[in-house]
C-alpha cells in the first residue's frame, strides 16, 4: 500500500510551513537599487567625501602635510576634487555590484563603513594641531 507524503512525513504539515516561512523571513528581500535607504547612504558618502576635502584643505592651511595622497594630487584643486568624486563613484559602483549578485546586506554595509572611515578621517583632520612656525622676536 502506498502512503501519501503528508501521512508519512515525520514533521507535521503546519510545522513545515512555519519552518519555510521562517527561512523566507531571514533572507534579505530584493529591493530597488535606488530605494530611499540607498539614496540616503550614497548622499552620506558624498557629503562625507566633501567634508574630507574641506578638512584636508583646512589642515593644509594650518601647516600640516597630507601623508596618504601625493602632493601633486592634493595641491591640485580639480585633481583632489576628482579623487573625492571617484571615491564616491567607486562606493556606489561596488554597492551596485553587490546588489546585482544578491548580497543586499553587504550592499548597505559598504556605504556605512565608507561613511564611518571617512568621518573618522574628517574628525582626525580637524583635530590636528597647527604647525605654524613660532614668530621670531
Amino acid at each position: 500500500m502506498a502512503q501519501s507524503t503528508a501521512e508519512s512525513s515525520p514533521v507535521p504539515a503546519g510545522a513545515a510551513a512555519q519552518t519555510q516561512a521562517h527561512r523566507d523571513q531571514s533572507l534579505p528581500q530584493p529591493h530597488a537599487f535606488w530605494d530611499r535607504t540607498n539614496i540616503l547612504l550614497f548622499s552620506g558618502v558624498g557629503i562625507f567625501r566633501g567634508l574630507d576635502y574641506a578638512s584636508t584643505r583646512n589642515f593644509q592651511a594650518r601647516g600640516r602635510d597630507e601623508i596618504l595622497i601625493p602632493d601633486d594630487v592634493v595641491n591640485n584643486s580639480a585633481g583632489f576634487a576628482s579623487l573625492e568624486a571617484a571615491g564616491t563613484a567607486a562606493s556606489v559602483g561596488l554597492s551596485y555590484w553587490m546588489h546585482r549578485i544578491g548580497h543586499h546586506k553587504i550592499e548597505r554595509w559598504i556605504s556605512i563603513v565608507h561613511i564611518g572611515v571617512t568621518g573618522f578621517g574628517v574628525v582626525r583632520n580637524y583635530s590636528l594641531k597647527s604647525k605654524h612656525p613660532v614668530p621670531v622676536q
